[in-house]
């Protein structure tokens, strides 16, 4: 007997011997570690091996997981916590926007013009000129001649006659252009809305040169066979090196990962690829676009789950349901303040909303409708619960409310009831605080208008994000606007009461995010066995003060336990 217990005690210390004997690639030392772990808040430590964190903690980790090979990244004290995932935003339209006009920064039309017309010098007779990012409501200067803030065409067009110019609003949901264009797709005072957009016209009913919503769609058209003009070489040129723009843009903004809010199967087809070939730096999750063509026939090939070592997932389709607020199109259930004769718009048909909700329903893929105006969510959420109720087994879809800015209060519980995400995007609240009130009233904007602090009372999960390129990608600006609802050029305070704890608003960027996306085993937070994505940054984003905030800057971006980018040390 004796013989056999030391031999087991033998066997038990060799085991054990064996489990310490792990060796971590790389440890980051003496860091201020935020987990958004509730059980392990703080650490100073984390070991790192084959991409995931092997041990997390004080200085014993070092002692443990070192080997004659690990390297050790000392932090000097400075806050980390994991790495941003951007909740919803364009990955190749980002991209696309650090190769185009970038009108983000204009302040005014003039601006805008000028930088047009510097294009136009440059640019070969009848090639496209295409930017974004202008919005009317934030310019310091409104146009002499204006139709609801919109400037006519004809400063555009006399600056660049050869050249068809298109420059779509920082929404997305409306676009700019110049005689050259118009002609071009053959806008006349004889041209009708289409069903879902709208022209806008002054006095004499001539065309300004704003469309909004599907009106943009004769321009899309023209400029994708302006492409096809191009060697197929040179457009799948262009397109990687916007994504190579795009996840440089990431990485420099301490995103680790990121959610894309709609993408073609082509799209996902080059993603997935470049994932399994070990080519992406940026973790990404996507959503088909409903309008693809032969998108049943397409959805079958879904949902694709974590590809190339966790780089790539597309497990859920994005749809519709109404336009942006800005340009007139969120649809809400009262008429708008300003615009007396107009709701918005509905910019998919009811019906076909439905028809691509039952076929995510039936082939398990999350769905993810853009909703911004009150009725477009109570819309959204009638689908929803129409669908759960075919098949009451199927529990935790976590579908997904993309924006969902303006909400009616009766309609805030159904989130919680029905598991719906709120997919939310700081920035957005305090970027539209200038004429949201214009828009709305003062009650509709105080009760609905990107009500954070109610719906999470309510218990709901909220994403954030930016929207990029409707805004910029950065996460401490969404981080400020979320926990101070503040805007950062002129300290405008937009209903406080509805503002985001530190906690919450971190939350909402890392675990929120993660969980959006079904992915909350992998990230969002620091533990043993996750992806090792942390973001190292200047400031304690849990404890600094508020005015602090927009001073924080990325230090360093880890994905995979790989430093991705590093700022340069200043002399």
């Amino acid at each position: 007997m004796t013989n056999k217990f030391l031999f087991l005690l033998l066997v038990i210390f060799l085991f054990s011997a064996c489990e310490n004997t792990e060796v971590a690639d790389t440890i980051f030392l003496n860091g201020d570690f935020y987990t958004v772990n509730k059980n392990q808040p703080r650490a100073t430590a984390i070991a790192i091996k084959n991409g995931r964190i092997i041990g997390i903690g004080n200085d014993e980790i070092q002692q443990k997981f070192s080997g004659e090979n690990t390297e050790l990244k000392d932090l000097n004290g400075a806050f980390a916590m994991p790495g941003f995932i951007e909740g919803h935003a364009h990955f190749s339209g980002l991209g696309n926007s650090l190769m185009n006009l970038n009108f983000l920064k204009s302040k005014n039309w003039n601006e805008i013009v000028s930088m047009v017309e510097e294009r136009a010098k440059t640019a070969k007779k009848g090639e496209w000129i295409t930017g974004r990012g202008w919005h009317q409501e934030k310019w310091n200067e409104t146009p002499k001649k204006q139709v609801l803030g919109y400037p006519y065409h004809y400063e555009l067009s006399d600056i660049s006659p050869d050249n068809p110019v298109v420059l779509r609003h920082a929404s997305g949901h409306s676009l700019f252009a110049n005689k050259a264009a118009m002609d071009l797709v053959g806008i006349s005072i004889e041209t009708p809305n289409p069903i879902g957009g709208e022209i806008v016209r002054g006095d004499n009913k001539e065309a300004i040169g704003v469309f909004e919503e599907t009106a943009m769609d004769a321009f899309q058209d023209a400029y994708d066979a302006h492409l096809l003009t191009l060697s197929p070489e040179e457009n799948e040129e262009r397109w990687y090196k916007s994504i190579e723009l795009a996840e440089q843009n990431c990485l420099e903004n301490g995103i680790t990962s990121f959610q894309d809010a709609g993408s073609t199967f082509i799209e996902l087809d080059r993603y997935e690829k470049m994932a399994e070939a070990g080519e992406l730096d940026v973790r990404l999750w996507a959503m088909i676009g409903a309008r693809e063509e032969n998108l049943a026939e397409g959805a079958k090939n879904f949902p694709v789950i974590d590809a190339g070592d966790n780089f790539f997932t597309c497990r859920a389709i994005k749809a519709y349901a109404d336009g942006a607020l800005g340009a007139f199109g969120a649809w809400m259930l009262k008429p708008y303040n300003d615009k007396p004769d107009a709701h918005g718009q509905n910019v998919t048909p009811i019906p076909d909303l439905k028809r691509v909700a039952a076929l995510s329903f039936d082939n398990d893929l999350q769905m993810c409708i853009h909703a911004i105006g009150d009725r477009a969510n109570r819309l959204v959420l009638d689908i929803y619960e129409e669908n759960f109720n075919r098949d009451t087994t199927k529990n935790d879809l976590r579908w997904r409310i993309e924006h969902a800015q303006h909400i009616n209060p009766k309609d805030i519980p159904r989130f919680k009831e029905m598991g719906v995400i709120a997919s939310m995007q700081g920035i957005h609240c305090t970027s539209d605080a200038p004429f949201v009130e214009k828009r709305l009233g003062t009650e509709r904007a105080r009760t609905g208008a990107y009500p954070w602090r109610s719906l999470l009372d309510a218990g709901v999960v909220i994403a954030n994000g930016t929207d990029a390129p409707v805004e910029d990608i950065s996460a401490i600006e969404s981080f400020y606007a979320s926990v101070t609802r503040k805007r950062a050029d002129t300290g405008m305070e937009f209903f406080p009461e509805q503002r985001m704890t530190r906690a919450e608003a971190i939350h909402s960027y890392t675990l929120g995010n993660a969980f959006a996306a079904f992915e909350e085993a992998n990230k969002g937070s620091l533990e043993v066995g996750k992806l090792a994505d942390l973001v190292v940054l200047s400031k304690d984003l849990e404890k600094c003060a508020d005015e602090e905030v927009l001073e924080t800057e990325i230090l360093m971006t880890v994905v995979g336990g790989e430093v991705k980018f590093e700022k340069e040390a200043r002399n």
